[in-house]
């Protein structure tokens, strides 16, 4: 356990490196989310009860996607990763002692969390002082906050996972191109990036929610909204546990069977 505290630190620390980068990030993510909730706003004003969120729950929902964008963009990547499968620099991984699904699985969750780390305190400040009705609302009480963080934490856990699968589809594909297409098209949409999983028409919404997109940042923007709250919170948070248990399951088989048939060319 302590050479991937290692690797989560490291990597950690070095992402915290980059904040030019960050500083873009947060001037795009302000603009994008004052976009988006001018945009509510204005839908909201002609029919409030026309939609299936409040809109101060619609507002808390988009400046948290915007804050902590990081932790749950699916169409982020490790571009190291796909090159160190298609360039064959992964013999210099399996030459190291250390579980390969374990290593990638930390570097990309800390990458992930540095990156949040360093965006998402401006962006939360701003969010709490803008004037009403666009300021971002606190929870309830500490317990729906507390169960915001655990599912957030889950939320982590389930777009990693998700990621490594794509990873791993490279060994098989060796470009990660299509796959990457596929997985940013269905990933984004259906883990609400785009509008929230409530304001999808009601069948397609049933289905959705059960779907291990819904287990990324629709849960805990919602839970902590408070669109979802009591007994479907905490079934909510099962069906993250359940779609963490199964994605880290089938990577790990995934990449049991890639690296029984993997060849490096080169030298």
């Amino acid at each position: 356990m302590k050479k991937y505290w290692a690797v989560f630190r490291i990597r950690f620390s070095n992402s915290l490196q980059y904040r030019a980068a960050a500083l873009a990030g947060v001037v795009t993510q302000f603009a994008w989310g004052a976009m988006e909730l001018l945009a509510f706003l204005a839908f909201y004003k002609a029919n409030p009860a026309a939609f299936p969120m409040g809109f101060s729950q619609t507002v808390s929902y988009i400046w948290l996607q915007q804050a902590f964008l990081a932790l749950f963009m699916v169409w982020f990547f490790e571009g190291e990763i796909f090159d160190a499968i298609s360039d064959g620099g992964i013999a210099y991984d399996l030459a190291r002692p250390v579980d390969l699904y374990s290593r990638w699985f930390c570097q990309s969750a800390a990458t992930r969390l540095a990156k949040a780390v360093l965006r998402c305190l401006p962006i939360l400040v701003v969010a709490f002082i803008v004037p009403a009705p666009l300021r971002l609302s606190l929870p309830a009480g500490a317990g729906q906050f507390l169960l915001f963080l655990v599912s957030m934490a889950l939320g982590l856990g389930v777009v990693v996972s998700f990621s490594m699968i794509v990873y791993i589809t490279t060994f098989y594909t060796l470009s990660p191109m299509g796959v990457r297409l596929i997985a940013v098209a269905l990933g984004d949409f259906l883990a609400g990036s785009v509008i929230p999983l409530p304001f999808f028409p009601a069948p397609f919404r049933a289905v959705a929610e059960l779907l291990p997109f819904a287990a990324m940042q629709n849960m805990p923007l919602r839970i902590y909204s408070g669109n979802i709250a009591g007994a479907a919170a905490a079934q909510g948070i099962l069906l993250q546990l359940f779609w963490l248990a199964a994605l880290v399951g089938l990577g790990r088989l995934m990449m049991k069977n890639a690296l029984k048939k993997v060849v490096v060319q080169g030298g």
